[in-house]
């Protein structure tokens, strides 16, 4: 490709040449929703606000995995740019991560529009909780579906979309170019897929329903200018988590959420 063609192409591609989203690793929240899923318990057994959740150990053993297959990437496929949700969960995966590929935290952009889904009135149930303290909540959730359900003081995946949007337009303003990563959460990622892929909610709940994201799993665009008038972010790869496997490290997918309908 001439210097000249790729300075045109430049001026008109709006998109990353590369975005990574990621889900942060396997979290204490994660382990003590396991558990209370388990036992049939209405609500989860863990003392801290959501915000606040840590990393398990696993957790931890998995953000470090993940770090070291960026690390293994040539310098010039890395990613030169860091959004993260400040969620304490996300922040630590992040700095986890930086640390194996030896880059200052400081480069760290964190985003409040990157957070996890807020839950409402049912923050800390289990779905057989939310069945017995808000039943007509739960029929509302059966018969409506989560994708358009906002639990009070909540939000549905509509309200995520909507907060996402503004996320996208910001990468195609500041980062047209760059190789991005995300660290978020489990709607998080799919809510961009539904963007990114010009979804509608049948296809993003089908995507759901057939396997949660894991842990440390890794969603792959690529700016491929064949597609439309400018060029579009591809999808490489989604729920990627051979770096887990590669490490020997277990893949989790405990759910972020209460169960909702399938």
């Amino acid at each position: 490709m001439s210097l000249g063609h790729r300075a045109a192409m430049d001026q008109t591609q709006k998109w990353p040449d590369r975005l990574w989203i990621v889900r942060h690793g396997e979290s204490a929240g994660n382990v003590a929703r396991d558990r209370a899923q388990r036992v049939r318990a209405h609500s989860i057994d863990y003392p801290t606000r959501d915000a606040d959740v840590p990393l398990s150990r696993l957790g931890e053993s998995q953000s470090d995995a993940l770090g070291r297959w960026f690390a293994a990437l040539p310098e010039a496929e890395r990613p030169d740019v860091f959004l993260c949700s400040p969620y304490v969960r996300a922040r630590q995966t992040m700095e986890r991560v930086l640390q194996q590929c030896a880059v200052e935290r400081d480069r760290v952009v964190y985003d409040e529009r990157l957070r996890e889904r807020e839950f409402g009135i049912f923050d800390g149930l289990t779905r057989l909780g939310v069945e017995h303290q808000y039943p007509e909540q739960a029929r509302a959730l059966t018969l409506i579906g989560k994708f358009y359900h906002r639990p009070p003081g909540g939000e549905s995946w509509c309200d995520v979309i909507l907060r996402l949007r503004s996320v996208v337009d910001t990468i195609t303003r500041e980062y047209r170019g760059d190789r991005v990563l995300i660290v978020a959460h489990q709607v998080t990622v799919l809510c961009f897929r539904y963007l990114f892929e010009q979804m509608d909610e049948a296809q993003i709940l089908e995507i759901d329903r057939q396997k949660d994201v894991a842990n440390c799993a890794i969603t792959a665009y690529s700016f491929d200018p064949s597609c439309g008038h400018t060029g579009r972010l591809a999808l490489e790869r989604y729920n990627f988590v051979a770096p887990l496997i590669a490490a020997g490290e277990p893949v989790t997918t405990e759910p972020d959420v209460p169960a909702g309908p399938r």
